[in-house]
């Protein structure tokens, strides 16, 4: 599904030039679940946004379901992303005013679903995170754990081929993590490719391979065709 050959990323500012990835091989098939882990600067984030495709790569060759995407132009990695990459995020990113299904909704009203495919998708991806009896509550009116539920919920929205997660139990207690980290197995074990960015060693200890980087580099768990 995912297959990185010599990635690298460049940043520049000024005069310096600072290698945040330094020749990545990585390949992520479809359905495996895999945490990616490492120490601060590691490159980690960096490695995500790539996957992602809200960035690009210096150098190097980033296929997602065969399509080369390394050097599409903005607006369709946009598309890409909109369609194929579900994200998650430790601060949770949800709209502070709309309830949990508005929250859900928003991928499926920028993909043109009608309002009664959206309720029904809502509906049901609300329910399959146990959240069934909190549609429409504010994220000030939920837990944590409840947030991030809703977060996983809009990440499903559109079918995506990937499930992107940065550090999704980073700002939750350990019952409420837990809970998480149950779910995002139960949909791997439905089927789903997820990559988890985390420093949890509860999480990385229930995926299938865990990949670990150090200074830009891929040192362990990279995968093979």
């Amino acid at each position: 599904m995912i297959e990185m050959r010599g990635i690298t990323k460049v940043y520049t500012t000024g005069k310096v030039a600072v290698e945040a990835l330094r020749g990545i091989d990585l390949v992520i098939q479809k359905n495996e679940f895999i945490s990616i882990m490492g120490p601060s600067g590691s490159g980690k984030s960096t490695l995500m946004n790539l996957i992602g495709c809200l960035d690009t790569p210096t150098e190097g060759d980033y296929y997602l379901e065969g399509m080369k995407v390394a050097d599409l132009d903005p607006n369709r990695l946009a598309e890409i992303r909109n369609k194929k990459i579900g994200f998650v995020f430790q601060n949770f990113n949800l709209l502070p005013y709309a309830t949990a299904f508005e929250n859900v909704e928003v991928p499926l009203i920028f993909k043109g679903e009608s309002f009664k495919n959206r309720k029904r998708v809502g509906e049901e991806l609300l329910e399959r995170v146990g959240l069934k009896d909190r549609m429409d509550h504010r994220p000030t009116e939920l837990s944590g754990g409840e947030m991030q539920r809703v977060s996983i919920a809009r990440a499903l929205a559109c079918d995506p081929s990937i499930i992107l997660a940065d550090e999704p139990t980073g700002n939750l207690d350990s019952v409420a993590g837990r809970e998480i980290i149950d779910i995002f197995v139960d949909l791997w074990n439905q089927g789903h490719t997820i990559a988890v960015i985390t420093h949890d060693t509860e999480i990385s200890s229930r995926t299938q391979r865990i990949v670990k980087l150090r200074d830009g580099k891929v040192v362990d768990g990279a995968g093979s065709i």
